[in-house]
């Protein structure tokens, strides 16, 4: 068990993080349907969405100096990171950040960690999946800018 006096810190700047993370997801409502700040920002062209992702980062940051595992900071970074590439594509991105509420989802990880003992430990075999994803899109990647090329230069020189 943890150190009483660590978990009541703890709990103190888990309530500091629950509450901008529903003033970010779920402060407003409309009948059942809730929303925060996040999707209304997001209605700002580049600029909303670059501040809500630094809001959730600062979250994460702060959450972060307080021994968080890295595996606890590797997930609230993907679903920060997921919310804010997902959430940057017109109009479909805009209806995304209505339903998805990374900010909830992350407070829901600081719980686990802080309060049940969960998501403890190295995030070393998740950073090898990652790290194999992305190698695997990059290569894709060229891949298909390769063809684009030769099709380009196929548009230019015919």
């Amino acid at each position: 068990m943890k150190d009483p006096v660590a978990l009541a810190k703890a709990d103190k700047d888990f309530q500091w993080v629950k509450r901008l993370s529903v003033l970010m997801d779920s402060r407003f409502r409309i009948g059942k349907f809730s929303f925060g700040l996040d999707p209304i920002l997001n209605f700002i062209p580049f600029a909303g969405q670059i501040i809500t992702w630094l809001i959730s980062l600062m979250l994460v940051w702060m959450i972060s100096r307080h021994g968080v595992s890295s595996k606890v900071i590797l997930k609230m970074l993907l679903n920060i990171t997921y919310d804010a590439l997902l959430g940057s594509i017109p109009l479909l991105g805009n209806v995304f950040d209505f339903f998805n509420k990374a900010n909830q989802k992350n407070v829901q990880l600081l719980h686990d960690y802080y309060f049940l003992d969960r998501n403890t430990g190295s995030a070393r075999n998740m950073l090898i999946i990652i790290s194999i994803i992305l190698f695997i899109l990059v290569i894709a990647f060229f891949w298909l800018m390769y063809f684009f090329t030769i099709w380009l230069f196929g548009l230019i020189f015919n």
